[in-house]
């Protein structure tokens, strides 16, 4: 019989986590912004940043990007990126277009009743798809911010049809092992309707799309009390899970450090994907947190870590022993041999597994010891002074 450490070591060595290029950036709510010294100012610090995180975890060779964020000429900057992927040992991971921020989308971007917008915004997915061969980057993803705030003042049937064909457009310009990430929300920005909703919605338009088409969870994007990992079981069993963008919440799309409020969730999250036998790769990881209080790399490091725990945790679950129990209507017994698994204590296991690939045994401690933050903190904060005298 395999030993818990054997367990957990195969289970880590399978488990990658994309990290968020905006996730390094100074970010903030609709009310203001608290800008740090040492956030990323450019794209290259955000490379430098993730490789640093990578290099503690040994988990996130790869580094979502931003189109509007982080290519500001669009696909010509497609060969820095490169440079910076070469220089930094981290691969450009999912491409995420912006459909959110220009004064055109004030009323919607693919599902704007402008067709001249609509077609901006196609256009700009088009880019994108682009951008993702160029990088070879598998993963498209998109969220789309359309919505209305008031009933009636938007035909939610026209706006269907628009998103529809706007993302056979996108699906149809993949290249063959390309993915078209369909994310959803209940709402904000929009507050009275959002065109994609929840993860129904999301799986009609995925299946419209085309094969290539799959959802993205984002674990802050469900109303209070939902069951996600009943979401993710359906998805599983469709086919059509492609990842989750991570992070944890309080009350809504609160973007707080993974686990921090409910480890317990992604503990579940992280079984039925396990119990499924998903392969590694199958289902992409991306966190999706942007912090504000906490020092960022300490944030991301720390995010990282819980995923690699609760991970290892719901990889110690007796699958075989649960089922007998399940079967059997044992329900005390049952729900006993799943939380033995969440409250083993791991740490020792994942300690082992980092020393084994000469990664440091307790990465957020090897981070504050390596004077990482404090350098970037004097070589950035310049540029986020202005930036804070910008912004005032």
């Amino acid at each position: 019989m395999d030993t818990r450490n054997e367990r957990v070591s195969r289970a880590l060595d399978t488990l990658r986590i994309e990290l968020p290029s905006w996730g390094f950036a100074n970010t903030g709510t609709r009310f203001g912004k608290f800008l740090q010294a040492e956030a990323a100012t450019c794209v290259e610090d955000k490379f430098s940043d993730a490789a640093e995180v990578h290099a503690l975890t040994g988990a996130c060779p790869t580094l979502a990007l931003h189109v509007e964020w982080d290519f500001p000429n669009g696909i010509a900057d497609v060969g820095s990126i490169r440079t910076l992927e070469h220089k930094y040992g981290i691969r450009s991971g999912s491409i995420n277009p912006n459909l959110f921020e220009r004064q055109e989308y004030k009323y919607g971007s693919i599902c704007n009743p402008d067709p001249a917008v609509r077609r901006m915004a196609v256009d700009h997915l088009l880019e994108s798809v682009r951008i993702a061969r160029e990088l070879r980057s598998r993963d498209v993803s998109l969220w789309v911010a359309d919505g209305s705030n008031y009933p009636g003042t938007q035909s939610i049937a026209r706006r269907i049809e628009w998103m529809e064909e706007a993302l056979a457009a996108t699906h149809a310009a993949l290249d063959p092992g390309q993915r078209m990430l369909i994310e959803y929300k209940p709402f904000e920005p929009a507050f009275y309707h959002t065109d994609i909703a929840d993860w129904g919605m999301a799986l009609l338009l995925a299946r419209h799309a085309g094969p290539q088409a799959v959802v993205l969870v984002d674990t802050g994007h469900h109303y209070q009390a939902q069951n996600i990992e009943q979401i993710v079981v359906w998805l599983l069993r469709e086919g059509l899970l492609g990842g989750f963008h991570f992070n944890d919440r309080r009350y809504a799309d609160d973007d707080l450090t993974l686990g921090s409020i409910d480890p317990y969730q992604v503990f579940r999250i992280f079984h039925e994907i396990l119990s499924a036998g998903a392969k590694a790769g199958e289902v992409a990881y991306m966190i999706d947190q942007s912090h504000n209080l906490k020092g960022k790399m300490e944030a991301m490091v720390q995010t990282v870590c819980a995923a690699q725990e609760l991970f290892a945790r719901a990889a110690l679950v007796d699958r075989a022993e649960l089922a007998r129990l399940q079967d059997g209507c044992q329900l005390v017994e049952a729900e006993e041999c799943f939380r033995r698994a969440f409250f083993t204590d791991v740490r020792p296991a994942v300690r082992a597994w980092r020393v084994e690939h000469g990664l440091p045994e307790d990465p957020l401690a090897a981070l504050r010891a390596s004077g990482y933050v404090e350098r970037i903190r004097s070589q950035r904060a310049a540029a986020n002074a202005r930036a804070v005298s910008t912004y005032a």
